[in-house]
């Protein structure tokens, strides 16, 4: 096998058992990103010298028998909106160019801790809104990666790094995943702390993760989540043993929401409906589930929500550097501006009474189950239709994709679950079940 295919748990593992240095991963992975980032151009910015560095240090803490955490020695990557040390952060902004920020943002700060190696950042669409970043769909060159953490999933994607901090505000962290065959998980708004990333919605902004299976995607919120003083959104919710949760899985009781079928494309209706049988076939209780009243108003409150938030974040910036935003950030804040108070106001009602009328369903089901995107990964520069995760960015309710097949132009599709808050633990546990019975994401052809 070759280093650079290692998910990494199996890596991590790896290099506890001494069977595989450091140096040598980070030396797979560089090669990799060297042979295939000038076509699918994922990473921003790759830090050579700062991560040989770390894995020749780790490599020696390694032979002394030395591991800082569970992920001592593995290479990880963060979207360019997340702040690292002594590396640009730019969030694929010339409003930003330049910016060098002196400390790391709160997940790669405890990523790090862990004994993670940060490899480098990965391109984001402007300040994580709807302007393209120049990164491919390794599926498909001609196809978008999906927005806005485009790197982060095409990185994942092609090989390049086995595990990639993402966020999502609408359907920015999920979205991407699935269109690249990955498991991406976006858990409970304040689950992970956003303290170092650049915000675009204070009440509406969740970091996430993307990686190659679920039990990687665990491990990873195993080290990200937990409470920070130093973020007022961050929740004091404890934090359970996500990989003990894997051990304990079983078929789940899924409630199925046609609504979703409705609104997707013959091909991915029907992809879904063929996973959602196999599913029962396999054990899991399936069910149809019909989603409350306040739905309905959830798409108008979630992009009136955002748009207020990002005009306000980034009012002084805007007012003195106006003519360096691209046209999509710069018509939503123009947008978000004109927004009067009242309605603002409006729209936090309407989600605190969604997250309400969603509680009878949750404690009914173990997960909910969609497609993850109403049609695959589209051709040009276009971002993709996030319609799909709306709901679950604007309750605050974690959410998952796990890859269920492809389609007959070879693009991958995935189911996306969703369960009530701070239930990552039996989240995972039932996406853990539903990978099984799906089988692992395949690679692309790259």
């Amino acid at each position: 096998m070759s280093l650079h295919t290692l998910d990494a748990i199996d890596a991590a593992r790896a290099i506890r058992e001494k069977v595989l240095s450091p140096a040598d991963l980070l030396e797979s992975l560089l090669e990799r990103i060297d042979r295939l980032d000038g076509r699918v151009q994922a990473w921003t910015l790759v830090d050579r010298a700062g991560a040989r560095e770390a894995a020749r240090r780790a490599g020696d803490e390694a032979a002394r028998g030395v591991f800082r955490g569970p992920l001592h020695g593995v290479p990880f990557a963060a979207k360019d909106i997340f702040y690292s040390a002594g590396l640009p952060t730019e969030g694929g902004s010339k409003v930003m160019a330049g910016f060098v920020p002196d400390y790391d943002a709160a997940a790669i700060a405890r990523l790090k801790a862990a004994g993670a190696i940060l490899l480098g950042k990965l391109h984001t669409t402007e300040f994580a809104t709807y302007d393209p970043a120049p990164t491919r769909n390794p599926w498909n060159l001609a196809c978008t990666p999906g927005g806005s953490s485009s790197g982060s999933a095409a990185a994942v994607a092609a090989r390049m790094i086995p595990l990639a901090l993402g966020t999502q505000t609408i359907g920015s962290n999920v979205r991407p995943a699935s269109y690249c065959g990955l498991v991406g998980l976006k858990p409970t708004f304040g689950r992970i702390s956003t303290r170092g990333v650049m915000a675009l919605s204070y009440t509406q902004d969740h970091v996430g993760l993307m990686a190659r299976s679920v039990e990687d995607v665990a491990l990873g919120l195993s080290i990200t989540a937990g409470h920070d003083p130093a973020d007022p959104s961050s929740a004091r919710a404890p934090v359970p043993d996500y990989l003990a949760a894997l051990t304990r899985r079983g078929a789940p009781r899924i409630g199925v929401l046609r609504e979703f079928f409705e609104r997707a494309t013959p091909e991915v209706a029907d992809v879904t409906a063929q996973t959602v049988n196999r599913l029962a076939r396999a054990g899991a209780v399936v069910e149809e589930a019909k989603l409350p009243p306040a739905f309905r108003a959830a798409y108008a409150a979630a992009y009136l929500i955002t748009r207020s938030d990002t005009a306000s974040i980034h009012a002084e910036r805007f007012a003195v550097k106006a003519e360096l935003y691209r046209p999509a950030i710069r018509s939503a804040i123009e947008m978000g501006m004109l927004i009067p108070g009242d309605f603002y106001v409006r729209a936090l009602r309407i989600r605190r009474q969604f997250r309400r009328e969603m509680n009878p369903l949750l404690e009914r089901y173990d997960v909910l189950l969609t497609p993850t995107t109403p049609a695959p990964a589209p051709e040009g520069m276009a971002t993709g239709d996030p319609q799909f995760q709306v709901p679950w960015s604007l309750s605050g309710l974690p959410s998952i994709t796990v890859p269920c097949g492809l389609t007959t132009s070879g693009l991958p599709l995935g189911i996306q679950l969703v369960s009530g808050a701070f239930s990552e633990a039996s989240l995972l546990s039932a996406s853990a079940w539903c990978e099984d019975v799906l089988g692992r994401g395949a690679a692309p052809g790259l």
